[in-house]
């Protein structure tokens, strides 16, 4: 009995194509590569890809968090090259499916694909026991396995930009990313101490699934219903006033204090890391040091206009 794949098509389905191949999360450089390569070909390119994570079924207690929702990681197969983009549900039932099953149950008759391009680890099948090898030997159409990039000795891969941005180091994941990390999330109710002190801050509610750089101040943007503005952002728990309940990412847009955002999405993009979280003997020196950083944040946002 053939396996139907639970798919949800973002564009029309195209046939005799290009594929290329992989979860993308994040959409990083080496992945941009991959659909380049694809793209370089002259046919249309499908980008397949699967949500959610792998591990969620082999090893749920270890699944990583996301450097884009399955929205954003959409718009960016996208503006990178796919003219399609699919995105398998990825179940217990299709990990059982072998390599041979994969390519006659779901590549052919879904793709029917002139070239399929993946990155050279590219694993696929019951036990991972598909390769690009595999392909090359065991398919009718022809195989590209792009070689993994490497940056400051390592390789780039979704795994080493998440390290990154959670030790805050957002200029390196932002360079392998193209472009700033950015968390996604509605506008929720948060302690509205920056309205008392004429700091605004949009409080964002977030997924366990986010990626959340590690706590301090940040220079970036605030982006709400296409509307976006230069910020200051803050993650941590707020060390200086007592009482302040857990973690959170609050983002300033920028000499305004006229904004109601409540209850509507946002996206916080990552430009700069300013300074880590510190504790102020009182309200004045906390103000000084807002400042500074608005200043900041300010300037570098500005230059990145």
């Amino acid at each position: 009995m053939r396996f139907i794949p639970d798919i949800a098509w973002h564009g029309t389905p195209v046939k005799g194509g290009a594929v290329a191949i992989g979860i993308f999360d994040g959409v990083h450089v080496g992945h941009q590569q991959i659909l380049r390569e694809a793209e370089n070909s002259g046919l249309a390119v499908s980008a397949l890809t699967f949500d959610p994570h792998p591990t969620s079924v082999f090893a749920p207690d270890r699944v990583p968090s996301r450097l884009l929702t399955i929205k954003n990681r959409v718009h960016q197969l996208a503006k990178h090259g796919a003219s399609t983009v699919a995105v398998l549900n990825f179940t217990a039932e299709f990990s059982k499916l072998s390599p041979q099953e994969f390519i006659d149950q779901v590549l052919i008759p879904m793709f029917d694909p002139k070239l399929v391009v993946v990155g050279e680890n590219f694993t696929f099948g019951a036990k991972a026991a598909g390769n690009v090898d595999y392909l090359i030997n065991n398919a009718k159409f022809k195989t590209l396995g792009i070689p993994l990039l490497s940056n400051n000795g390592g390789v780039v891969s979704s795994t080493r930009i998440r390290a990154a941005i959670k030790e805050g180091n957002i200029e390196t994941a932002n360079e392998f990313l193209t472009r700033p990390h950015q968390l996604v999330g509605p506008v929720i109710h948060g302690e509205k101490r920056g309205r008392t002190i004429g700091y605004p801050t949009a409080n964002i509610g977030l997924t366990d699934e986010a990626t959340v750089p590690s706590d301090g101040v940040y220079a970036g943007w605030l982006t709400v219903e296409s509307h976006k503005w230069p910020a200051a952002i803050s993650i941590g728990t707020n060390p200086t006033f007592e009482g302040v309940r857990g973690r959170q990412v609050e983002a300033y847009a920028l000499d305004r204090d006229d904004l109601d955002l409540y209850d509507k999405e946002a996206t916080v993009e990552f430009g700069w890391r300013l300074r880590d979280t510190i504790k102020f003997d009182g309200l004045e020196p906390l103000l000084a040091q807002m400042k500074i950083d608005c200043d900041e944040a300010r300037k570098l946002t500005h230059s990145h206009a």
